[in-house]
């Protein structure tokens, strides 16, 4: 079955049973006021430290990210949007994560060659995470989830972040990267005054 048929079924079927549309947080924390996505550091790909400090003053879309997904295509429209968005001001992170399906087993090196070899991306990939609530859980997305109140409920679950790293949004796996929807918010991020 060709990859295009496949990912317009899985639209579908996301589009009619909400799977893939993020899962509520049921009583999750507020996020603190003193903290913003800027205020955390974690690990790029290859093992770097990276303080998302370096992001400040720009919107920032934090995507959980997979090798062996019927939404793995959806690499291509994130790093179109990269492309397209960069010097506007916007970030792609990539955060790998194996929650869902195990469709993320690899190894740091063979899921940055894939995305490389696959679909060029350059945008900025961070080192696996776990995405979904209870041990283990990266604080990255505790937080992502106690400001919008949505976590990923498969893989490619976006969260747009506006200048000031305070979330916007939750787009779930069905919408796509390049779409309007995305794209009209992103645009709205983009036109905020950024923070000094």
């Amino acid at each position: 079955m060709p990859k295009k048929l496949i990912a317009s079924a899985l639209g579908v079927v996301s589009l009619v049973t909400g799977f893939g549309a993020g899962q509520a947080v049921p009583a999750a924390p507020a996020a603190p006021k003193d903290k913003s996505l800027f205020t955390f550091k974690t690990s790029a790909l290859d093992g770097a430290p990276v303080d998302l400090a370096a992001y400040k003053g720009k919107a920032v879309l934090v995507v959980n990210v997979a090798s062996k997904c019927g939404y793995t295509p959806q690499y291509a429209d994130l790093e179109t949007l990269w492309k397209e968005y960069k010097d506007k001001g916007l970030v792609v992170i990539g955060f790998p994560c194996n929650d869902f399906g195990g469709q993320e087993p690899g190894t740091s090196s063979e899921i940055g060659e894939f995305c490389r070899k696959n679909y060029g991306v350059t945008f900025p990939m961070m080192s696996k995470v776990q995405t979904k609530a209870g041990e283990g859980q990266s604080e990255i997305y505790a937080f992502l989830a106690a400001a919008t109140g949505k976590l990923p409920s498969w893989n490619f679950g976006k969260y747009l972040v506006g200048r000031d790293g305070v979330p916007v949004a939750f787009y779930g796996s069905g919408v796509k990267p390049t779409g309007d929807e995305l794209r009209k918010a992103i645009d709205t991020a983009l036109a905020a005054k950024p923070v000094s």
